[in-house]
């Protein structure tokens, strides 16, 4: 039996050590666009994909008001449970996602979603006043076209909050930095 020389073997074991990182490297892709990339998941009211289905319709067929599927008893007068923020501008969605902020009143945790990426932290809170503390965990999906930065700098900057009309309105001081609801409200585009 005629064996390779000692340079072709290393040579063969490099195209197959090349080979096999490259494999797993689309292995690793493919798992992340499946489990992370959900580009065309989105939370917006109007836009349906197989994940969200918000569009709702009343019995004559007639598309009605964009809702959310949020239990009925959700308490508008209390800052536990999820808030979906009203869109004024239209880069408050860009990333194709409602920014979301769960408060859990028991641990003092909040989570969410900027828009684009995945957040948490700490918070405390009385009858009035709500701090959000400046170090949020998020993750890092580019958000082309979101001004995700000035989100995040802009929620510590909370010191207080009030509810109005069933909204939750963060406050600095006593001015008003954002509304929340607890249903997704579809943005409103302004046509000139």
């Amino acid at each position: 039996m005629r064996s390779l020389p000692k340079d072709a073997t290393h040579r063969m074991k490099k195209k197959y050590n090349s080979f096999f990182l490259l494999i797993l490297t689309l292995i690793a892709g493919c798992t992340w666009m499946v489990g992370c990339g959900q580009a065309s998941s989105n939370n917006l009211p109007g836009r349906s994909d197989s994940s969200n289905q918000s569009e709702g319709s009343d019995s004559a067929g007639q598309s009605g008001v964009a809702r959310a599927q949020t239990p009925a008893s959700a308490d508008t007068g209390k800052l536990g449970g999820t808030w979906f923020l009203v869109a004024v501008l239209p880069s408050d969605t860009a990333a194709g996602k409602i920014p979301t902020l769960n408060f859990d009143e028991n641990s003092k945790n909040f989570s969410g979603s900027t828009g684009c990426n995945n957040m948490r932290g700490k918070f405390s809170f009385t009858d009035s006043t709500l701090k959000i503390d400046e170090q949020i965990i998020t993750t890092k999906m580019a958000c082309p076209g979101y001004n995700e930065d000035a989100f995040l700098k802009n929620l510590p900057k909370a010191n207080g909050y009030r509810f109005e009309n069933g909204m939750l309105v963060l406050l600095s001081d006593q001015t008003e930095l954002s509304r929340w609801t607890r249903e997704p409200v579809k943005p409103t585009t302004k046509t000139t």
